[in-house]
């Protein structure tokens, strides 16, 4: 096994069984904070505890361990081609290993490729590195919160949302209101404002790769995250929708630049088992 398969593994192992710190603590106060005869409180006691004894036995946080999205920030001597020879080895390894469920499927067909491996799967994000290194960053995405994503068009009529933040503040309180704690909350909200339908997921899902409590440099949205998740959690909707006083764990935004005619709100949704590492390379 060469390094830099090897390295690849250890990062698929420690995302799959280890949540991040940020994210535990989180849990941890969302639990303090419930009622102790609540529903919610006992939900999130057990999500702790299968956090602890997930990284204790160094086994999958969750039995669905999710699309495999890499991020590299690469430096010149690593060659997408070398990457992503060494993390299909990986993958096969760790599907192997149990770490990773066999979770592609061909959609025409319906056949599970049984290694995680297929057209365009796993997902590499590349930009080069302006620091002469080269860190991996993998984020495990479960199907019951991708399933929760959503993306607005404005204005929207119904919703009296128009082409600013406070029609942006209707989208996000609008899906969170209609996930309905669905998709294992309490979540993570990853929101992009601009961009086009693509490239709005893609903004997305890299603003899940911030840690819990981290603001946004722009100081209105910084403001807006911070009243986003006030109000989320006014909703009352709670973990696992049994009610309570946490129902979102943070709010990210985000924006790209958009075409005159478009103007999106593309919200992806994280579950409270967020599965993100990094890694720098030797």
């Amino acid at each position: 096994m060469s390094l830099l398969q090897e390295q690849i593994l250890e990062l698929i192992t420690r995302t799959s069984s280890d949540l991040p710190e940020d994210v535990e603590t989180a849990l941890c106060s969302a639990c303090d904070g419930e009622r102790e005869d609540s529903s919610s409180r006992a939900a999130l006691g057990t999500i702790l505890a299968n956090i602890r004894l997930a990284r204790e036995k160094r086994q999958p946080i969750c039995q669905d361990t999710g699309t495999i999205n890499f991020f590299v920030e690469a430096a010149p001597d690593l060659s997408q081609e070398s990457f992503r020879e060494a993390a299909e080895k990986s993958i096969i390894q760790a599907t192997e290993l149990g770490l990773l469920r066999q979770n592609c499927v061909e959609t025409l067909s319906g056949h599970n490729t049984g290694n995680n491996l297929g057209y365009l799967n796993p997902t590499v994000h590349w930009q080069h590195s302006s620091s002469g290194h080269s860190r991996v960053t993998l984020m495990l995405k479960g199907g019951g919160c991708e399933n929760m994503g959503c993306q607005y068009s404005l204005p929207d009529t119904p919703l009296q949302a128009g082409r600013d933040l406070e029609g942006v503040r209707r989208c996000v309180l609008d899906a969170v209101w209609k996930i309905q704690g669905q998709g294992c909350a309490p979540g993570i909200l990853g929101v992009a404002i601009g961009g086009d339908r693509t490239g709005g997921y893609e903004e997305s899902k890299m603003q899940l790769l911030r840690k819990i409590g981290e603001r946004s440099p722009v100081p209105t949205l910084a403001a807006l995250e911070e009243r986003l998740k006030q109000e989320c959690n006014q909703l009352g909707i709670g973990t696992m929708g049994f009610g309570g006083k946490t129902t979102v764990l943070d709010v990210f935004l985000g924006t790209r630049c958009r075409l005159p005619a478009s103007y999106f709100v593309s919200i992806s949704y994280m579950c409270w088992c967020c599965r993100r590492q990094s890694i720098l390379l030797n």
